[in-house]
Protein backbone atom coordinates (compact mmCIF):
# COMPACT_ATOMS: atom_id res chain seq x y z
CA UNK A 1 0.00 0.00 0.00
CA UNK A 2 2.95 2.29 0.63
CA UNK A 3 4.36 1.41 -2.81
CA UNK A 4 1.13 2.46 -4.69
CA UNK A 5 0.61 5.66 -2.85
CA UNK A 6 4.64 6.46 -3.55
CA UNK A 7 3.73 5.76 -6.91
CA UNK A 8 0.61 7.33 -7.85
CA UNK A 9 2.11 10.68 -5.80
CA UNK A 10 4.49 10.97 -7.93
CA UNK A 11 2.64 10.22 -11.11
CA UNK A 12 4.22 7.20 -11.94
CA UNK A 13 0.45 5.49 -12.33
CA UNK A 14 1.25 2.93 -14.42
CA UNK A 15 3.22 1.57 -11.90
CA UNK A 16 1.33 1.72 -9.37
CA UNK A 17 -1.58 -0.52 -11.07
CA UNK A 18 0.76 -2.58 -12.05
CA UNK A 19 2.02 -3.03 -7.98
CA UNK A 20 -1.70 -3.57 -7.18
CA UNK A 21 -1.82 -6.27 -9.46
CA UNK A 22 0.89 -8.06 -8.54
CA UNK A 23 -0.35 -7.38 -4.89
CA UNK A 24 -3.39 -9.35 -5.72
CA UNK A 25 -1.64 -12.35 -7.45
CA UNK A 26 0.45 -12.57 -4.20
CA UNK A 27 -2.55 -12.87 -1.97
CA UNK A 28 -2.10 -9.49 -0.54
CA UNK A 29 -5.82 -8.34 0.37
CA UNK A 30 -6.37 -4.86 -0.18
CA UNK A 31 -7.87 -2.44 2.06
CA UNK A 32 -9.19 1.02 2.40
CA UNK A 33 -6.04 2.96 2.12
CA UNK A 34 -5.02 0.53 -0.50
CA UNK A 35 -7.61 1.51 -2.50
CA UNK A 36 -7.67 5.33 -2.16
CA UNK A 37 -4.08 5.18 -3.05
CA UNK A 38 -4.87 3.23 -6.12
CA UNK A 39 -8.02 5.77 -7.31
CA UNK A 40 -5.30 8.63 -6.62
CA UNK A 41 -3.50 7.04 -9.93
CA UNK A 42 -6.75 7.28 -12.11
CA UNK A 43 -5.45 10.96 -13.20
CA UNK A 44 -5.66 10.73 -17.65
CA UNK A 45 -8.08 9.85 -19.68
CA UNK A 46 -6.30 6.38 -20.36
CA UNK A 47 -6.89 5.28 -16.97
CA UNK A 48 -10.44 5.34 -16.72
CA UNK A 49 -10.87 1.66 -17.43
CA UNK A 50 -8.83 1.07 -14.37
CA UNK A 51 -10.50 3.00 -12.48
CA UNK A 52 -13.76 1.27 -13.79
CA UNK A 53 -11.97 -2.01 -12.41
CA UNK A 54 -10.98 -0.98 -9.49
CA UNK A 55 -14.33 0.63 -8.61
CA UNK A 56 -15.19 -3.04 -9.13
CA UNK A 57 -12.80 -4.54 -6.39
CA UNK A 58 -14.29 -2.17 -4.09
CA UNK A 59 -17.57 -3.59 -4.93
CA UNK A 60 -16.59 -6.53 -4.49
CA UNK A 61 -15.13 -5.90 -0.70
CA UNK A 62 -18.26 -4.10 0.23
CA UNK A 63 -16.13 -1.12 0.79
CA UNK A 64 -18.21 1.22 -1.91
CA UNK A 65 -20.75 2.67 0.66
CA UNK A 66 -17.54 3.91 2.73
CA UNK A 67 -17.93 8.05 2.86
CA UNK A 68 -13.74 8.40 2.26
CA UNK A 69 -13.55 5.32 -0.76
CA UNK A 70 -17.11 6.77 -2.33
CA UNK A 71 -15.61 10.31 -1.99
CA UNK A 72 -12.49 9.20 -3.81
CA UNK A 73 -14.52 7.41 -6.14
CA UNK A 74 -16.67 10.80 -7.18
CA UNK A 75 -13.09 12.36 -7.33
CA UNK A 76 -12.43 10.05 -10.19
CA UNK A 77 -15.28 10.06 -12.04
CA UNK A 78 -15.37 13.63 -11.73
CA UNK A 79 -11.94 13.94 -13.73
CA UNK A 80 -13.71 12.41 -16.63
CA UNK A 81 -16.71 14.07 -16.88
CA UNK A 82 -18.58 10.75 -16.24
CA UNK A 83 -21.08 12.60 -13.90
CA UNK A 84 -23.99 10.40 -13.94
CA UNK A 85 -20.82 7.32 -12.39
CA UNK A 86 -19.62 10.13 -9.89
CA UNK A 87 -23.38 11.03 -8.64
CA UNK A 88 -24.34 7.15 -8.57
CA UNK A 89 -21.11 6.35 -6.29
CA UNK A 90 -22.50 9.49 -3.88
CA UNK A 91 -25.41 7.96 -3.55
CA UNK A 92 -23.90 4.35 -2.56
CA UNK A 93 -22.65 5.98 0.14
CA UNK A 94 -24.23 5.55 3.33
CA UNK A 95 -23.70 8.76 5.23
CA UNK A 96 -22.31 12.39 3.62
CA UNK A 97 -20.08 14.53 4.98
CA UNK A 98 -19.12 18.12 4.22
CA UNK A 99 -16.11 16.83 2.22
CA UNK A 100 -18.18 14.20 0.11
CA UNK A 101 -20.62 16.63 -0.98
CA UNK A 102 -18.16 19.57 -1.88
CA UNK A 103 -16.25 16.83 -3.90
CA UNK A 104 -20.06 15.77 -5.80
CA UNK A 105 -20.42 19.71 -6.66
CA UNK A 106 -16.89 20.54 -7.49
CA UNK A 107 -17.81 17.55 -10.40
CA UNK A 108 -20.45 19.35 -11.21
CA UNK A 109 -18.65 23.39 -11.38
CA UNK A 110 -16.02 22.24 -12.82
CA UNK A 111 -18.26 20.64 -16.39
CA UNK A 112 -19.71 24.08 -16.36
CA UNK A 113 -22.62 22.78 -14.73
CA UNK A 114 -23.56 25.53 -12.44
CA UNK A 115 -27.66 25.41 -11.60
CA UNK A 116 -27.10 21.67 -10.58
CA UNK A 117 -24.08 22.37 -8.03
CA UNK A 118 -26.69 25.17 -6.67
CA UNK A 119 -29.19 22.50 -6.58
CA UNK A 120 -26.87 20.19 -4.89
CA UNK A 121 -25.80 22.85 -1.89
CA UNK A 122 -29.28 23.10 -1.56
CA UNK A 123 -29.69 19.69 -0.95
CA UNK A 124 -26.88 19.57 1.48
CA UNK A 125 -28.60 21.82 3.41
CA UNK A 126 -31.52 20.05 3.86
CA UNK A 127 -29.63 16.68 5.38
CA UNK A 128 -28.32 19.72 7.46
CA UNK A 129 -24.66 18.68 6.63
CA UNK A 130 -22.34 21.85 7.86
CA UNK A 131 -20.96 23.24 4.92
CA UNK A 132 -16.90 24.19 5.14
CA UNK A 133 -14.63 26.96 3.87
CA UNK A 134 -14.03 25.37 0.93
CA UNK A 135 -17.55 24.09 0.56
CA UNK A 136 -18.46 28.25 0.61
CA UNK A 137 -15.45 29.15 -2.11
CA UNK A 138 -17.13 26.37 -4.25
CA UNK A 139 -20.08 28.39 -4.22
CA UNK A 140 -19.25 31.57 -4.55
CA UNK A 141 -17.14 30.42 -7.39
CA UNK A 142 -20.16 29.07 -8.70
CA UNK A 143 -22.36 31.97 -8.58
CA UNK A 144 -19.70 34.00 -9.86
CA UNK A 145 -19.25 31.57 -13.17
CA UNK A 146 -23.11 31.31 -13.50
CA UNK A 147 -23.89 35.34 -12.74
CA UNK A 148 -26.00 34.32 -10.02
CA UNK A 149 -26.26 37.13 -7.81
CA UNK A 150 -29.25 36.50 -5.72
CA UNK A 151 -28.00 33.00 -4.76
CA UNK A 152 -24.08 34.34 -4.40
CA UNK A 153 -25.98 36.92 -1.86
CA UNK A 154 -27.99 34.01 -0.31
CA UNK A 155 -24.17 31.97 -0.15
CA UNK A 156 -22.87 35.35 1.97
CA UNK A 157 -25.49 35.00 4.32
CA UNK A 158 -25.36 31.34 5.05
CA UNK A 159 -20.83 32.56 5.35
CA UNK A 160 -22.23 35.00 7.95
CA UNK A 161 -23.81 32.66 9.86
CA UNK A 162 -21.31 29.73 9.52
CA UNK A 163 -18.49 32.70 10.94
CA UNK A 164 -16.26 32.48 7.80
CA UNK A 165 -16.44 35.58 6.95
CA UNK A 166 -13.43 37.17 8.61
CA UNK A 167 -11.27 34.40 6.88
CA UNK A 168 -9.43 35.66 4.09
CA UNK A 169 -9.80 33.20 1.43
CA UNK A 170 -13.56 33.19 1.74
CA UNK A 171 -13.81 36.82 2.07
CA UNK A 172 -11.66 37.70 -1.17
CA UNK A 173 -13.93 34.97 -3.21
CA UNK A 174 -16.81 36.92 -1.85
CA UNK A 175 -15.19 40.51 -3.37
CA UNK A 176 -14.75 38.28 -6.67
CA UNK A 177 -18.60 36.79 -6.54
CA UNK A 178 -20.13 40.26 -6.21
CA UNK A 179 -17.74 41.85 -9.17
CA UNK A 180 -18.51 38.92 -11.55
CA UNK A 181 -22.41 39.02 -10.73
CA UNK A 182 -21.93 43.01 -11.99
CA UNK A 183 -22.60 44.14 -8.44
CA UNK A 184 -19.70 46.14 -7.94
CA UNK A 185 -21.53 48.50 -5.19
CA UNK A 186 -22.09 45.08 -2.78
CA UNK A 187 -18.12 44.38 -3.70
CA UNK A 188 -17.14 47.87 -2.00
CA UNK A 189 -19.69 47.44 0.79
CA UNK A 190 -18.63 44.69 1.80
CA UNK A 191 -14.65 45.57 1.34
CA UNK A 192 -15.30 48.94 3.40
CA UNK A 193 -17.40 47.31 6.23
CA UNK A 194 -14.17 44.90 7.00
CA UNK A 195 -12.41 45.46 10.03
CA UNK A 196 -8.70 43.97 9.13
CA UNK A 197 -8.11 44.26 5.49
CA UNK A 198 -5.98 41.56 4.25
CA UNK A 199 -3.57 41.85 0.82
CA UNK A 200 -5.97 39.81 -0.49
CA UNK A 201 -8.82 41.74 0.19
CA UNK A 202 -7.63 44.42 -1.01
CA UNK A 203 -6.23 42.81 -4.31
CA UNK A 204 -9.50 41.31 -4.79
CA UNK A 205 -10.97 45.12 -4.64
CA UNK A 206 -8.30 46.46 -7.16
CA UNK A 207 -9.14 43.51 -9.32
CA UNK A 208 -12.66 44.35 -9.17
CA UNK A 209 -11.99 48.27 -10.09
CA UNK A 210 -9.92 47.17 -12.86
CA UNK A 211 -12.46 44.43 -14.57
CA UNK A 212 -15.34 47.24 -14.42
CA UNK A 213 -13.16 49.85 -16.03
CA UNK A 214 -12.26 51.97 -13.49
CA UNK A 215 -8.82 51.76 -13.88
CA UNK A 216 -7.79 55.27 -12.36
CA UNK A 217 -9.83 54.07 -8.85
CA UNK A 218 -7.66 50.57 -8.76
CA UNK A 219 -4.94 52.30 -9.41
CA UNK A 220 -5.95 54.93 -6.00
CA UNK A 221 -6.54 52.04 -4.06
CA UNK A 222 -2.79 50.48 -4.75
CA UNK A 223 -1.42 53.47 -3.43
CA UNK A 224 -3.96 54.14 -0.34
CA UNK A 225 -3.10 50.35 0.10
CA UNK A 226 0.75 50.91 0.07
CA UNK A 227 -0.20 54.43 2.48
CA UNK A 228 -1.37 52.16 4.87
CA UNK A 229 1.47 50.02 5.30
CA UNK A 230 0.25 46.48 3.19
CA UNK A 231 3.19 45.32 1.42
CA UNK A 232 1.84 44.18 -1.90
CA UNK A 233 2.56 40.96 -3.01
CA UNK A 234 2.50 39.28 -6.41
CA UNK A 235 -1.18 38.91 -7.15
CA UNK A 236 -1.29 42.82 -6.27
CA UNK A 237 0.83 43.64 -9.48
CA UNK A 238 -1.16 41.37 -11.43
CA UNK A 239 -4.40 43.02 -10.69
CA UNK A 240 -2.63 46.91 -11.15
CA UNK A 241 -0.55 45.32 -14.50
CA UNK A 242 -4.04 44.43 -15.33
CA UNK A 243 -5.59 47.81 -14.81
CA UNK A 244 -2.93 49.38 -16.64
CA UNK A 245 -3.46 47.27 -19.91
CA UNK A 246 -6.83 47.70 -20.09
CA UNK A 247 -6.46 51.78 -19.72
CA UNK A 248 -3.37 51.95 -22.40
CA UNK A 249 -1.01 53.19 -19.15
CA UNK A 250 2.42 51.76 -20.75
CA UNK A 251 4.61 53.71 -18.78
CA UNK A 252 2.91 53.49 -15.59
CA UNK A 253 2.40 49.58 -16.35
CA UNK A 254 5.67 49.65 -17.34
CA UNK A 255 6.99 50.96 -14.03
CA UNK A 256 4.95 48.84 -11.92
CA UNK A 257 6.35 46.15 -13.55
CA UNK A 258 10.15 46.81 -12.81
CA UNK A 259 8.87 48.24 -9.61
CA UNK A 260 8.45 44.95 -8.34
CA UNK A 261 11.39 43.30 -8.56
CA UNK A 262 13.83 46.48 -7.61
CA UNK A 263 11.38 47.74 -4.65
CA UNK A 264 9.49 44.73 -3.60
CA UNK A 265 12.06 42.11 -4.07
CA UNK A 266 9.25 39.87 -6.42
CA UNK A 267 10.33 38.15 -9.24
CA UNK A 268 7.43 38.31 -12.12
CA UNK A 269 5.80 35.26 -13.19
CA UNK A 270 5.00 34.80 -16.73
CA UNK A 271 1.76 36.08 -15.67
CA UNK A 272 3.18 39.43 -15.32
CA UNK A 273 5.03 39.45 -18.45
CA UNK A 274 1.77 38.37 -20.52
CA UNK A 275 -0.16 41.73 -18.94
CA UNK A 276 3.11 43.81 -20.44
CA UNK A 277 2.68 42.21 -23.78
CA UNK A 278 -1.07 42.42 -23.53
CA UNK A 279 -0.12 46.24 -22.61
CA UNK A 280 2.14 46.98 -25.49
CA UNK A 281 -0.37 44.76 -28.08
CA UNK A 282 -3.31 46.94 -27.31
CA UNK A 283 -0.79 50.38 -27.91
CA UNK A 284 0.23 48.78 -31.04
CA UNK A 285 3.57 48.50 -30.20
CA UNK A 286 3.81 45.17 -31.46
CA UNK A 287 7.55 45.22 -31.93
CA UNK A 288 8.20 45.94 -28.38
CA UNK A 289 5.90 43.57 -27.24
CA UNK A 290 7.61 40.64 -29.36
CA UNK A 291 10.95 41.88 -27.93
CA UNK A 292 9.95 41.69 -24.25
CA UNK A 293 8.54 38.21 -24.95
CA UNK A 294 12.21 36.83 -26.15
CA UNK A 295 13.73 38.31 -22.97
CA UNK A 296 11.35 36.78 -20.81
CA UNK A 297 14.33 34.55 -18.38
CA UNK A 298 12.12 31.61 -18.70
CA UNK A 299 10.96 29.89 -22.03
CA UNK A 300 6.95 31.67 -22.80
CA UNK A 301 4.31 29.17 -22.50
CA UNK A 302 1.42 28.95 -24.77
CA UNK A 303 -1.27 31.31 -22.90
CA UNK A 304 2.13 34.41 -23.75
CA UNK A 305 2.26 33.45 -27.34
CA UNK A 306 -1.42 33.56 -27.58
CA UNK A 307 -1.67 36.77 -26.04
CA UNK A 308 0.37 38.55 -28.89
CA UNK A 309 -1.24 36.65 -31.45
CA UNK A 310 -4.54 38.25 -30.23
CA UNK A 311 -2.34 41.84 -30.70
CA UNK A 312 -1.25 40.78 -34.26
CA UNK A 313 -5.53 39.58 -34.78
CA UNK A 314 -6.58 43.78 -33.15
CA UNK A 315 -3.54 45.20 -35.81
CA UNK A 316 -3.56 42.91 -38.69
CA UNK A 317 -0.26 42.62 -38.35
CA UNK A 318 -0.23 39.08 -40.74
CA UNK A 319 3.52 38.38 -40.97
CA UNK A 320 4.12 38.59 -37.35
CA UNK A 321 1.00 36.65 -36.97
CA UNK A 322 2.19 33.80 -38.79
CA UNK A 323 5.43 33.44 -37.25
CA UNK A 324 3.89 33.72 -33.20
CA UNK A 325 1.18 31.11 -34.67
CA UNK A 326 3.95 28.52 -35.03
CA UNK A 327 5.47 29.35 -31.63
CA UNK A 328 2.17 28.77 -30.44
CA UNK A 329 1.47 25.17 -32.40
CA UNK A 330 4.07 23.81 -31.09
CA UNK A 331 3.56 24.34 -27.93
CA UNK A 332 -0.25 23.30 -28.03
CA UNK A 333 -0.90 21.93 -31.57
CA UNK A 334 -4.93 21.20 -30.08
CA UNK A 335 -5.84 24.99 -28.96
CA UNK A 336 -8.71 26.17 -31.37
CA UNK A 337 -8.58 29.49 -30.19
CA UNK A 338 -5.15 30.18 -32.30
CA UNK A 339 -6.67 28.51 -35.13
CA UNK A 340 -9.71 30.57 -34.74
CA UNK A 341 -7.77 33.89 -34.43
CA UNK A 342 -4.99 32.93 -37.12
CA UNK A 343 -7.83 32.50 -39.19
CA UNK A 344 -8.98 35.62 -38.52
CA UNK A 345 -6.11 37.69 -39.17
CA UNK A 346 -6.10 35.80 -43.05
CA UNK A 347 -9.68 37.18 -43.26
CA UNK A 348 -9.01 40.42 -42.56
CA UNK A 349 -6.11 40.70 -44.83
CA UNK A 350 -7.99 39.43 -47.86
CA UNK A 351 -6.04 35.79 -47.70
CA UNK A 352 -9.77 33.73 -47.72
CA UNK A 353 -7.94 30.84 -49.29
CA UNK A 354 -5.91 30.47 -46.63
CA UNK A 355 -8.07 30.64 -44.08
CA UNK A 356 -10.71 28.27 -45.73
CA UNK A 357 -7.56 26.12 -45.67
CA UNK A 358 -7.06 26.50 -41.69
CA UNK A 359 -10.55 26.09 -41.08
CA UNK A 360 -10.87 22.72 -42.98
CA UNK A 361 -7.44 21.53 -41.00
CA UNK A 362 -9.53 22.24 -37.63
CA UNK A 363 -12.08 19.96 -39.05
CA UNK A 364 -9.55 17.14 -40.41
CA UNK A 365 -7.62 17.08 -36.85
CA UNK A 366 -10.80 17.05 -35.21
CA UNK A 367 -10.56 20.25 -33.40
CA UNK A 368 -13.55 22.42 -32.45
CA UNK A 369 -14.03 25.90 -30.43
CA UNK A 370 -16.20 25.41 -28.00
CA UNK A 371 -18.44 28.32 -28.12
CA UNK A 372 -18.71 31.56 -25.90
CA UNK A 373 -21.53 31.69 -23.31
CA UNK A 374 -22.77 34.27 -21.22
CA UNK A 375 -25.05 34.24 -18.66
CA UNK A 376 -27.28 37.35 -17.01
CA UNK A 377 -29.59 37.22 -13.69
CA UNK A 378 -32.59 39.21 -14.58
CA UNK A 379 -35.79 39.28 -11.87
CA UNK A 380 -34.14 36.05 -10.27
CA UNK A 381 -33.77 34.30 -12.92
CA UNK A 382 -30.23 33.38 -14.80
CA UNK A 383 -30.35 33.36 -18.58
CA UNK A 384 -27.59 31.97 -20.82
CA UNK A 385 -26.61 32.67 -24.21
CA UNK A 386 -24.19 31.06 -26.47
CA UNK A 387 -22.33 32.92 -29.46
CA UNK A 388 -24.75 32.83 -32.24
CA UNK A 389 -27.70 31.83 -30.61
CA UNK A 390 -30.73 32.27 -31.17
CA UNK A 391 -32.98 29.66 -28.94
CA UNK A 392 -34.31 32.75 -26.61
CA UNK A 393 -38.18 33.55 -26.67
CA UNK A 394 -36.99 36.91 -26.79
CA UNK A 395 -34.47 36.62 -29.32
CA UNK A 396 -36.05 39.21 -31.95
CA UNK A 397 -35.95 42.17 -28.93
CA UNK A 398 -32.20 41.14 -27.73
CA UNK A 399 -30.49 41.55 -31.75
CA UNK A 400 -32.79 44.17 -31.74
CA UNK A 401 -31.54 46.23 -29.22
CA UNK A 402 -28.00 45.25 -29.79
CA UNK A 403 -28.28 46.31 -33.39
CA UNK A 404 -29.45 49.92 -31.80
CA UNK A 405 -26.47 50.03 -29.06
CA UNK A 406 -23.55 49.25 -31.94
CA UNK A 407 -25.19 52.03 -33.61
CA UNK A 408 -25.62 54.64 -30.97
CA UNK A 409 -21.58 53.10 -30.31
CA UNK A 410 -20.49 54.06 -33.76
CA UNK A 411 -22.20 57.40 -33.69
CA UNK A 412 -20.36 58.13 -30.32
CA UNK A 413 -17.19 57.32 -32.07
CA UNK A 414 -16.70 54.02 -31.09
CA UNK A 415 -15.45 50.88 -32.79
CA UNK A 416 -17.63 47.81 -31.74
Amino acid sequence: TAMIAAYADHGYCKEAFQLFQQMQLEGAIPNKITFVSILNACVSPVTIAEGKIIHAHIVDCGFESDVVLGTAIVKMYGMYGHLKDAHRAFRQMQQHDAISWTTLIMVYVEHGHWEEAIGLFRQMQLQEVMPDMVTFITMLDTCASWAALKEGKLIHAHIVESGFEANTTVGAAIINMYSKCGSLEDASKFFNNLQHQDVLFWNAMIATYAQHGHCNVAIELFQQMQLKGILPDEGTFLSILFACSHAGLVDEGYGYFFSMGEDHGIVPREEHYGCIIDLLGRAGRLDEAEHFLKKMPSQPGAVVWKTLLGACRNHDDLERGNCVAEHTFELDPQDAAVYVILSNIYTACGRWDDATKLRKEMVERGIKKEPGCSSIEVKNRVHEFLARDRSHPQVEEIYATLDRLIRQMKEAGYVP
